[in-house]
């Protein structure tokens, strides 16, 4: 069975040979305290992370969904603690340069109303910009045609962006001062989107899931109401998987942190049909999602990240908290957020022995083994690496104005 069957396989609730082995990703801070445990040097981001720990490769049809081009990059003020800079979405951020464990802190940003919609940014997402899509188009296509893993492609984003640019509280405030421009910007957000994704449903044959982004939910629920949520963005996410259907689409999953009990039926009304990461501590609760929706909701993650930290106990019984479902089919198991460097590198390993161990999957061969033997070779397929866009932004400013990350209150 290759992985793409189990995959496809697993998250139809039909029998696979193991459940597929996949996990989300780790803090910085993380590696770091790790390559003092065992961790090897070389082994310092996410993507040569999944390698090095055997997970399980997707391949991913590159489509440029961002704001092209993208806004100057500017240093406006600079001290011996901190960088104040302007990144390339236009949010203006401190980024502390004197060793200050700290993701940015974000002082403005852009998007304040209709004249910097019209100007600054709807221009910027034109479907017809040139490099949207790959010039070696035709090769992309082939490798995707004749994949073993799962073919994916990026649903795009129809409130995250907006909340990137105008701010948490300038989207909720803009929501209800001036509603009309939110639903112009999301209806125009959509058509960019289904746009970009034509020519990818025209030429792949099979496109197995799509991702959409949007972390609009924390510790209380969602920025949004049920009822605006309904309103504005369900019966465009509706649009959105009616045109991936045409290449058979049929798993869509929105990465959303927090707590999404309250809009589960909002996304699947869209047929958004799966959640990711399905993060435990603001409430979302895997067992209840599974109790409460059944077969109609598909799940990626749900592996509380606390107890990779409180010992080995904490973590089988974490693991024997979430088995049955699992075993059930229709939800691929990880820890619902980046691991934080509170977890020792001692008992990360351990859960995922334990967690191979529990649900039936094998354990990959040696890194030195798998290494040589891709050594002077390409991939074959891209290993997915999860991020939120607001996490690839953070990033860039860190490499860019100096800085380093901690992980984000929930």
């Amino acid at each position: 069975m290759t992985h793409r069957e189990r995959w496809l396989r697993h998250l139809h609730f039909e029998a696979v040979d193991y459940v597929p082995d996949e996990e989300f990703g780790y803090w910085d801070n993380t590696f770091r305290r790790w390559h003092k445990e065992g961790l090897p040097e070389e082994i310092r981001d996410n993507g040569i992370a999944d390698q090095y720990f055997g997970f399980a490769p997707r391949a991913y049809m590159p489509v440029n969904m961002g704001l092209v081009p993208g806004f100057e990059p500017r240093v406006l003020e600079e001290t011996d603690r901190y960088r104040v800079v302007r990144d390339g979405t236009g949010v203006t951020a401190k980024v502390f340069t004197d060793g200050t464990d700290t993701i940015p802190q974000y002082l403005d940003y852009p998007l304040k109303g209709r004249r910097e919609w019209e100007e600054l940014f709807k221009p910027r997402l034109d479907p017809t910009t040139p490099g949207r899509l790959p010039a070696d188009w035709d090769v992309h296509v082939e490798r995707l045609n004749n994949a073993d893993v799962p073919v994916m492609v990026t649903g795009g984003s129809l409130f995250g962006w907006l909340r990137n640019w105008a701010g948490f509280e300038g989207i909720a405030l803009m929501l209800y001062d001036d509603p009309q421009l939110f639903e112009d910007m999301v209806e125009h957000v959509c058509t960019f989107i289904c746009a970009l994704l034509e020519p990818v449903v025209r030429d792949v044959r099979k496109i197995d899931a799509a991702s959409f982004w949007e972390d609009m939910c924390y510790r209380s629920g969602c920025i949004i109401s049920p009822k605006s949520f309904r309103r504005y963005l369900t019966p465009r996410y509706r649009r959105i998987t009616d045109v991936l259907a045409k290449a058979g689409c049929d798993i869509n999953f929105v990465d959303s942190d927090g707590n999404i009990m309250d809009v589960i039926d909002c996304w699947v009304e869209g047929g958004v049909n799966c959640m990711f990461p399905v993060e435990v501590a603001p409430g979302s609760d895997p067992v209840e999602i599974r109790r409460r929706y059944g077969h109609d909701v598909l799940m990626l993650g749900g592996v509380n990240k606390r107890p990779l930290a409180a010992g080995r106990d904490a973590i089988d019984a974490e693991l024997a908290r979430i088995e049955a479902g699992v075993k059930e089919g229709g939800w691929i198991p990880h820890v619902d957020h980046r691991v934080p460097p509170d977890v020792s590198y001692p008992d990360y390993l351990y859960y995922l022995q334990r967690k191979r161990e529990v649900l039936g999957i094998p354990e990959p061969e040696p890194w030195e083994v798998r290494r040589a033997r891709a050594e002077g070779k390409e991939p074959a397929t891209p290993y997915v690496i999860h991020f939120d866009e607001r996490e690839q932004e953070d990033r860039r400013l860190q490499e860019q104005f100096g800085g380093s990350e901690q992980e984000p209150e929930e």
